[in-house]
């Protein structure tokens, strides 16, 4: 178990599919990451998922003991919906996620029901596929935009000493809108090429008030014109030292119009 600092992550987890992907580079970088964090830190304690796939009017954390897992997906293959996560929750953790951002002036409350969406368990299987972490997920709020996510983020930064891995998963790109059944080797065309390439720049150079202003930025609006997918990003943001810039561990496309990419924040 790691007994130092833990990087937070935010990680693209693409479409439902991810997991039985034979030829996804992200597949492939999501099998090697989970043992590459057990390698330089130790295993984690607890991952803290905070997934684009679970909107709520404040702050919510999952404190189930035993997360289902939840096929929040129509239309794809039977072999997606036999898969589960059985990794265990962790309640006392959640209790105290609550505590944190409550200390922090946040409103925050608990939902001793909620399982593992996709969001969550899609990359999770992919990177730790034993399932023996214990898992709980944090709702976004996409009415209360980045400012508030990277709030979240700064409260909830004592669990990266904690032994708990702060998890961001949602998309770098996310107009699912612009989507015409693309297969998924398909090149991306220039206005999700424009937008990736200017997170990737902006996050390097840790240019958080332009990252807070995503929608202005080149075809940002066009790459998400609902904001919950990219939120997820602001809460490993938020929860980074000061002036210390992001990482891009991965960066490729899927069906075109997916960025994969991930980020690591120390």
């Amino acid at each position: 178990m790691t007994e130092t600092r833990l990087p937070s992550y935010f990680i693209s987890h693409g479409a439902p599919t991810l997991p039985i992907d034979r030829g996804a580079p992200a597949k492939a970088f999501l099998e090697g990451l989970g043992p590459a964090i057990d390698a330089e830190f130790g295993a984690p304690r607890a991952i803290l998922a905070v997934s684009a796939h679970w909107e709520a009017r404040q702050p919510t954390v999952g404190t189930t003991p035993r997360p289902e897992t939840i096929h929040d997906f129509f239309g794809f293959p039977e072999a997606l919906y036999r898969l589960r996560y059985p990794a265990p929750g962790a309640p006392d953790l959640g209790t105290r996620i609550v505590d944190l951002l409550r200390a922090a002036g946040l409103p925050a409350g608990a939902d001793p029901e909620r399982g593992l969406d996709h969001g969550a368990w899609n990359p999770l299987l992919l990177m730790w596929p034993t399932a023996e972490i214990p898992v709980l997920q944090l709702s976004v709020q996409p009415h209360l935009g980045p400012a508030h996510h990277m709030a979240l983020g700064r409260a909830l930064a004592p669990l990266r000493d904690e032994g708990v891995l702060i998890l961001g998963t949602g998309a770098a790109t996310h107009n699912l809108r612009a989507f015409r059944g693309q297969p998924p080797e398909s090149p991306a065309p220039d206005w999700v090429v424009t937008f990736a390439d200017w997170l990737a720049d902006r996050i390097a150079a840790d240019d958080v008030a332009a990252l807070a202003a995503f929608e202005d930025a080149p075809e940002g609006r066009h790459n998400h014109p609902s904001p919950e997918h990219l939120l997820p990003l602001f809460v490993p943001l938020g929860a980074k030292a000061d002036g210390v810039a992001g990482q891009a561990l991965h960066r490729s496309f899927r069906h075109g119009i997916i960025a994969m990419d991930c980020y690591r924040f120390d």
